[in-house]
């Protein structure tokens, strides 16, 4: 394994760039032909009692959850090295972000992933969703919405140090609280959270007897797999600057991306981020192409445009303050172990839920 990493890590541009795109695709392939939506599945629950998606959800969850802390237990990632496990417990942002993309995702006609995957499959709308997603993550970061954003975050956040913890991952604050070390604590957790999603979701024979729904969880939490394995080889604590693990998340990769295109001429070789909107687009035209399902569609009306504006407006608020979104924080974050994505999910719920009601108010005025 040493020499593997040892060669990756001589060229980890090249092989981070290829990893996204092939994950990516994988990824978006199968969302476009299972019709994987986080959004939709709140949808289907509130409109006709239908959990079968929002189980695909938590299975995809459980499988990262495992899948992940296999590769750290054998030593191909350090998930402690990823965003998600910072001592700094960002409350304010995991609740409020949470809420505002669980929001936007429903008047956006779908979460950032959902959107990448309906572009692919020639939905022209989220062509548009995309650019202003990726727009208001980078205003959000470091742009005219930064400072409030920063304030607030430092105004708020927990320092978990206090507390005797060095990261905000429930494995380790359980193995200190049973005297333990973060190792098993990290077990317990994990076989613990995703043994309850398992349970929920098989216990349901119409999920059992539904093959796309059991493709699509199982198939999108490899896919989580994957990355972290991706980048985890990649990872070089020595290099001039460390590429921390990271795996699959799209709302700060959409406006890498618009950067990206932007600065092609400057730095050629794309991050595993960007490869991995590229490859979601791809694989989800491979998808709708051979399935006879791409078609090009527009915005209905202006009703319609001025809906998908302000829901993707919110997604880039809300999910660069949340650190993730359906997917980033709800499947990839949550699969390190991490408080913080486990709040984030909670408020992504809501936030939908809240979104559903709405919207429906919405379309009944108008």
């Amino acid at each position: 394994m040493d020499e593997l990493r040892e060669t990756i890590v001589a060229d980890a541009g090249t092989y981070l760039a290829l990893g996204g795109l092939i994950v990516g695709l994988i990824f978006g392939f199968i969302v476009q032909r299972t019709n994987f939506c986080a959004m939709g599945s709140i949808s289907d629950i509130l409109s006709f009692g239908d959990y079968r998606r929002f189980r695909s959800w938590l299975l995809a969850a459980a499988t990262a959850i495992i899948g992940a802390q296999i590769l750290q237990m054998v030593g191909i990632v350090d998930l402690g090295q990823s965003m998600y496990l910072n001592a700094n417990f960002n409350w304010l942002g995991n609740v409020v972000g949470g809420l505002l993309f669980g929001i936007g995702m429903v008047f956006a006609g779908g979460c950032t992933s959902r959107n990448l995957v309906r572009a692919g499959g020639g939905d022209i709308r989220s062509v548009f969703v995309l650019m202003i997603v990726g727009l208001f993550a980078y205003m959000t970061i470091g742009g005219i919405i930064g400072p409030v954003r920063a304030e607030l975050q430092t105004a708020t956040q927990i320092d978990l140090g206090g507390f005797g913890f060095d990261s905000q991952s429930m494995g380790a604050m359980i193995g200190k609280a049973a005297g333990q070390e973060q190792a098993l604590g990290s077990w317990i957790a994990a076989l613990a959270i995703a043994g309850i999603m398992v349970l929920y979701c098989f216990k349901d024979a119409s999920f059992r007897k539904s093959p796309s729904h059991l493709v699509a969880g199982l198939g999108i939490g490899l896919c989580i797999v994957a990355g972290w394995a991706v980048t985890g080889f990649a990872f070089d604590e020595f290099a001039d600057q460390p590429q921390n693990p990271i795996s699959l998340t799209y709302v700060r990769p959409a406006g890498d991306t618009l950067e990206y295109l932007r600065r092609f001429t400057a730095d050629m070789v794309p991050g595993f981020a960007v490869t991995s909107v590229f490859g979601a687009l791809a694989g989800a035209f491979l998808a709708a192409i051979t399935a006879g399902k791409f078609q090009l569609t527009t915005f209905a009306d202006t009703g319609d445009t001025l809906r998908n504006m302000g829901g993707a407006m919110l997604m880039g608020i809300g999910g660069v303050m949340a650190l993730g979104c359906t997917i980033g924080q709800a499947v990839t974050g949550l699969s390190t172990l991490a408080v913080g994505s486990l709040v984030t999910f909670a408020a992504l719920i809501v936030g939908g839920i809240i979104g559903v009601k709405a919207l429906e108010r919405v379309l009944m005025m108008g």
